[in-house]
């Protein structure tokens, strides 16, 4: 392919090279369903184009998805971006306050919805949306005229004339790479949340730097339980399996351990994007707390081959809940904890780590799979296309700012020239916000937001994400947050209170509370001996309730340390 056919390839290019190539094939389908193939799909996003045309939607009108997956939700956003309309995803647990920021600020025009989201968007003052369509074909007991089901939004169109048809389809063959396809407001952990502009070819070169970690084949199936409003889930878990010809099932809302067992059990996935918060919990309920009541296990684990030979046979009791067929767990969104992870390398399970933001379409760096000089706590290689650099580096560490470049770079910050101008410079490198380092094998690692390091009295830098992960690692914990407290660290732990409750069951509240107490104080002795003397936690205090947390499960810092 010549450079100039490469520099016009669009999302577009990409879903109706796919429609050709596999029109046969399983496309889409809630999981346990029977599929739509490619052909079918193909079918419904042209008839969605037409009605959307219809409608009065040209190019660069922002339509809004707020909707839980479904082959729906993909079939609202291929339309879209064929008509070069600008899709405003946005994410289902977003509160109503945010989504009516959201829709206003954006413009949006018309929305696509669900049953569970619609309340968010009927209280909406001074902006009139034009049309709300139910992508779950919901009837809403409402007085609004401007409302219809996804079926009824196909059927009542009338046929477009043969002139009008024409122009469609020259409407979809004039979008550029550069045209924009998404404007993604985040919910960042460092404050409120800015609208990422990607365009086309930002999506489309990330797909393809992803298609270099490892081979996928169209007979693979993507299992989706993340957001697909979430770049992660829309590019690693839509696009790319979109790309080579997979089929994709929904799971529907966040399953429970015993629902995503059932569906992995039928649909036998051989990939899936997770955050670490799954596999941590998985982890620690299921791994560690059958070793530490066992003493026979929790001695076989401190030798070595004893080791590695009984976490091989966990991870295929993993690979089996998963439905046996797994070849890729893409783990992203946030860090993981090194424990969880040294025992998925020795249980010889198929992840792999992802690092990435919102305004890099997502991924910076990754694998690729099998790799054997990717190093434990790294996030991989920068992946095909990308580059990154760390600037300012510690003489000593080689810790310093994180920098990237290349065609996933977003466009900006929608209405926002100055922040748009401080993030990204003069020659297209972008400000991550993270700190990191690279290891003599060219893995990177991340260290933390540098808007999160804390200097204390003596001048060190301390990370208090390095803290928090040894923090994380024990048993008891189910997350933590480190802050500065006049002048000294102080550490806030969320228990794991199904766990406590099962080891003071039938006690009084006061030997609960005493039990509490030791597991906080242990908990401050054996961080404390893993760290230099001027990154001591000073106090240890219990938080009775989960922290406020970004889609990806990353805490909104800001919320605890202004």
């Amino acid at each position: 392919m010549n450079s100039k056919n490469e520099k016009k390839q669009t999302l577009n290019d990409l879903f109706d090279a796919s429609c050709q190539k596999y029109a046969a094939r399983p496309c889409l389908s809630m999981a346990m369903e029977e599929p739509l193939t490619y052909a079918d799909i193909g079918e419904k996003v042209a008839t969605m184009a037409s009605a959307l045309y219809a409608s009065g939607v040209k190019k660069k009108d922002k339509v809004a998805i707020l909707a839980e997956n479904s082959p729906n939700w993909g079939i609202a956003y291929l339309a879209l971006i064929r008509l070069g309309a600008i899709v405003v995803p946005i994410l289902p647990d977003f509160p109503g306050t945010d989504v009516r920021h959201i829709l206003t600020n954006s413009q949006v025009k018309i929305v696509f919805t669900t049953k569970r989201q619609i309340e968010k968007i009927l209280e909406l003052q001074n902006h009139k949306i034009k049309q709300i369509i139910t992508l779950d074909n919901s009837t809403i007991d409402t007085e609004l005229d401007n409302l219809t089901t996804f079926t009824d939004f196909l059927s009542n169109v009338e046929q477009l004339s043969e002139k009008k048809r024409a122009k469609l389809n020259n409407m979809a063959a004039e979008i550029d790479e550069n045209d924009l396809a998404s404007i993604i407001y985040t919910s960042g952990t460092s404050g409120h949340s800015k609208a990422v502009m990607l365009s086309h070819r930002n999506l489309l070169s990330n797909v393809r730097s992803t298609d270099h970690l490892i081979t996928i084949t169209p007979d693979w199936t993507f299992l989706s339980i993340l957001p697909m409003s979430h770049t992660y889930e829309f590019t690693i878990g839509f696009l790319l399996p979109l790309y080579k010809g997979c089929r994709i099932a929904y799971a529907g809302k966040s399953p429970t351990p015993r629902i995503l067992e059932q569906i992995c059990k039928h649909e036998k996935p051989t990939a899936l994007c997770i955050v670490p918060m799954v596999m941590e919990k998985i982890y620690k309920k299921r791994v560690m707390t059958a070793i530490d009541h066992s003493s026979l296990l929790t001695m076989a684990v401190k030798v070595n081959f004893l080791r590695r030979a009984l976490f091989k046979k966990i991870g295929k009791k993993l690979l089996d809940f998963f439905g046996g067929n797994l070849k890729l767990m893409a783990i992203g969104g946030a860090a993981i904890n090194l424990d969880t992870e040294k025992f998925l390398k020795e249980a010889q399970f198929p992840y792999l780590i992802g690092y990435g933001l919102t305004e890099t379409s997502p991924l910076l760096a990754g694998g690729p799979l099998h790799d054997p000089t990717i190093t434990l706590g790294s996030t991989g290689k920068p992946v095909p296309g990308v580059e990154i650099r760390i600037t300012n580096p510690d003489p000593e560490t080689g810790i310093g700012a994180i920098m990237a470049r290349g065609p996933n770079i977003m466009q900006g910050y929608y209405n926002m020239p100055e922040v748009t101008a401080e993030t990204i410079d003069k020659d297209g490198w972008l400000a991550t916000g993270d700190l990191g380092n690279f290891d003599e094998q060219g893995n990177l690692h991340i260290k933390g937001r540098s808007k999160s390091v804390i200097v204390l009295a003596h001048g060190e830098n301390i990370y208090p994400e390095a803290i928090e992960e040894k923090i994380n690692s024990n048993l008891y914990v189910m997350e933590s947050l480190v802050v500065e407290n006049n002048g000294q660290l102080e550490a806030r732990v969320y228990l794991n209170y199904d766990l406590i409750d099962q080891e003071t069951k039938g006690k009084p509240n006061t030997k609960q509370k005493e039990f509490i107490n030791k597991i906080l104080q242990k908990l401050q002795q054996d961080v404390n001996s893993q760290l230099p003397r001027y990154s001591k936690v000073n106090r240890f205090i219990e938080r009775q309730e989960p922290f406020i947390k970004t889609a990806t499960h990353k805490i909104k810092r800001y919320l605890y340390t202004s």
